[in-house]
């Protein structure tokens, strides 16, 4: 049996009808940019992530950035982020000229410790950027209550998280404001890029909904030094098809996720935290941890099952970061899960003999000597 890591094809085929209109409306329509599409996703978004507002734009990436540059944040400034996520979340405040602060995530949660956090604060301090990483919510509460009594803003990251709940909230829902991905592997994928902030403020609504617009409320009126990232009609379109179904993706994600948590017994393995009232993933991704990592994924390779690192180089340790003058042993619990992380496949389509296979083989993985 041959499993690859992600298979999109079995949503993607069940849709292709309503994609085939959709997209026929919109080349119909000839309006391709911040049109109707765009406008009544950004509504049904809000709505699904139980927020005021939600602002399409061009990716996640621009997501984060934008939302620092309309908080103010830039030179001079700093921005807590944790040390183990996809690089992007630190990009972002790179790019709006502040300085990325890195806080080591929590027991085996994979998310940021509001804890340490609390510790790297200071004057200088703007804003927190917890994420849920790989769809597990972060410990919103603590990290809000950091936040409140510091005076900084929380923007979460929500990237990989949409439809995960904390406490009965959905993600998105819980900061000053929050950044999404929609690239094609996320849980709601677009079929290229694109992205959304989400936030309650109208204020800071409006300034989004014109920074991602050159700075521009009304056609060559330019109020703001703006961007130019927006959500096409075409992308808004067939998200706007894909959300309707998204809760029922994310329940098959949640059946094979909890068939891994009970069915994996293997002394090497250790299995990421099962759902519970407070912390609801929405398993985007379903990341294992081996001390023999790189043996396990060449056994799974061996076998046809696909998997990932996520991420095999930690933040502080990558090139692009080396000004910071971050030296191996900095951020010890990055460093050890960026060496032991593995990924396995999990994703909607994926059917009970699939599944089945990746247990039975996963348990029969030894070590020699």
């Amino acid at each position: 049996m041959k499993i690859p890591y992600l298979d999109l094809r079995p949503m993607h085929d069940e849709l292709s009808e309503e994609f085939k209109t959709a997209f026929a409306s919109v080349v119909d329509r000839s309006t391709f940019i911040l049109g109707e599409q765009c406008s009544l996703f950004e509504q049904e978004f809000a709505e699904y992530c139980g927020v005021r507002y939600a602002i399409g734009c061009g990716n996640g990436l621009d997501a984060l950035y934008l939302c620092l540059r309309a908080l103010g944040i830039g030179e001079g400034d700093e921005v807590i982020v944790p040390s183990n996520t996809f690089i992007a979340t630190a990009l972002a405040v790179s790019y709006s000229g502040a300085k990325p602060i890195f806080v080591e995530p929590e027991g085996n949660s994979f998310n940021i410790d509001p804890s340490r956090a609390m510790e790297k604060i200071n004057e200088k301090t703007k804003a927190i950027i917890p994420v849920h990483l790989y769809g597990r919510p972060a410990d919103m509460d603590s990290i809000s209550m950091v936040a409140s009594e510091s005076g900084v803003a929380v923007i979460e990251d929500a990237a990989q998280a949409h439809g995960a709940m904390y406490k009965g909230r959905k993600t998105g829902s819980s900061g000053t404001a929050a950044a999404f991905s929609f690239y094609p592997g996320k849980n709601l994928g677009a079929l290229g890029d694109a992205g959304a902030i989400t936030t309650n403020d109208p204020e800071l609504a409006e300034k989004l909904a014109m920074l991602r617009n050159y700075g521009s409320k009304e056609k060559y009126i330019h109020e703001l030094l703006g961007h130019n990232s927006r959500l096409d009609e075409l992308q808004a379109a067939l998200l706007r098809i894909k959300l309707r179904y998204l809760d029922r993706w994310n329940e098959r994600r949640k059946i094979i996720a909890r068939r891994y948590i009970d069915e994996i017994n293997n002394p090497h393995i250790s299995l990421p935290m099962p759902n519970d009232e407070t912390y609801k993933s929405v398993w985007h991704i379903f990341a294992i941890m081996c001390e023999h990592r790189d043996k396990l994924k060449e056994y799974l390779d061996s076998k046809s099952i696909g998997t990932m690192c996520h991420y095999p180089i930690p933040m502080h340790l990558q090139k692009a970061y080396a000004h910071l003058c971050l030296q191996e042993g900095d951020f010890p619990k990055a460093e050890e899960i960026s060496m032991c992380e593995l990924s396995i496949p999990l994703y909607y389509g994926m059917n009970e003999a699939a599944v089945e296979y990746v247990v039975d083989t996963l348990n029969a993985f030894r070590v020699e000597g």
